[in-house]
């Protein structure tokens, strides 16, 4: 039977200054446009002003990587200049609503600021998110269901909406260590399964990067030795799947990507001189390019340290690209 979850469809840098991670994702080859953020007015006649969260992506054809920012009151500095603000417009009974939820999503990135910066969202890509759904209720995993949101298209694109169906799935239980979880979060952060992008609406983004970077192609979670087996177990009921064994390693297969799960002390075998900030931790995520010479000239030209793996990909260290290692694969 075809899986319901198929790929990576996403994964989260939350940073601490927007500004300063969208000029090092630039110096990494990267193409990000000017980010988006939520702005209402404070007092009556007044300006609008950012609140809530801010983001921005490097966008793939059925993937991307997505930077975000909590933003306070007073946070501006911290935002790109050419930040793009939203101005809230909904029905007077729905707004408080929607003030909610967008107070929901910055108490979760000041969450994850808490414990470190760095990689805190994963997200799985689906052709059939509602049978995901179904699946997950029926393993008994808790989640939020099925949400839609709606947003402007980008110039170009087939369709003048773009329409986001996802669900984030909830933790089971506290999670140690690491004080109070939010909605829609698990111990190493938020994961949950998208539907799967729409071709005519993704082909209308920037999707030539000048590290010749084509997709997403694995994310690296490190966990303590004795979490392993029940990290496993956890992953294998959210994608249907079990993984495959590489030396220390276990390998969730995708299309064209993987989850990569690796204990604590494999680490710097894995990804040498890397020291996860806390356990469970997003440690890495990887990214296909066309010409791997080609994007190791680009970082050293841009003053970007380079490592290498045992197996030969590239890599960008966690110290240097705020808090999580960027892997370059050929392919």
């Amino acid at each position: 039977m075809p899986h319901d979850t198929t790929r990576l469809h996403h994964v989260g840098h939350i940073v601490q200054d927007l500004a300063e991670a969208s000029a090092l994702y630039g110096r990494l080859g990267f193409v990000v446009p000017p980010p988006s953020c939520p702005a209402m007015q404070r007092s009556e006649g007044g300006a609008p002003e950012p609140f809530g969260a801010a983001n921005t992506h490097a966008d793939f054809p059925d993937s991307f990587l997505e930077l975000a920012t909590r933003v306070k009151a007073g946070d501006t500095a911290r935002l790109p200049a050419d930040t793009r603000l939203v101005p809230l417009e909904a029905p007077a009974e729905v707004l408080p609503l929607l003030v909610e939820r967008i107070g929901e999503t910055s108490a979760n990135l000041a969450a994850f600021l808490d414990r470190f910066q760095g990689l805190h969202i994963l997200m799985f890509s689906s052709p059939a998110i509602d049978a995901a759904a179904a699946r997950l209720t029926s393993a008994g995993v808790r989640h939020g269901g099925v949400n839609t949101v709606r947003r402007a298209a980008p110039p170009g694109a087939d369709s003048p909406v773009e329409t986001i169906r996802y669900l984030e799935i909830d933790a089971q239980g506290p999670t140690a260590g690491t004080g109070t979880v939010g909605a829609g979060t698990v111990p190493e952060g938020r994961v949950g399964i998208v539907a799967d992008l729409d071709p005519g609406i993704q082909s209308a983004r920037h999707l030539d990067h000048p590290n010749g970077a084509t997709g997403l192609a694995g994310a690296t979670l490190c966990v303590a030795d004795e979490d392993l087996a029940a990290t496993h177990d956890r992953y294998a009921t959210y994608l249907d799947r079990h993984a495959r064994q590489e030396g220390r390693a276990l390998i969730f297969d995708l299309d064209g990507a993987a989850l990569k799960l690796i204990p604590e002390t494999a680490l710097p075998t894995t990804l040498p001189g890397e020291e996860p900030p806390a356990l469970p931790a997003l440690v890495a995520y990887t990214v296909t390019v066309r010409d791997l010479p080609l994007a190791r000239d680009l970082l050293h030209r841009n003053g970007i340290p380079v490592r290498e793996t045992p197996t030969g990909e590239l890599f960008v260290p966690a110290e240097a690209a705020l808090g999580t290692a960027v892997v370059f694969r050929a392919g």
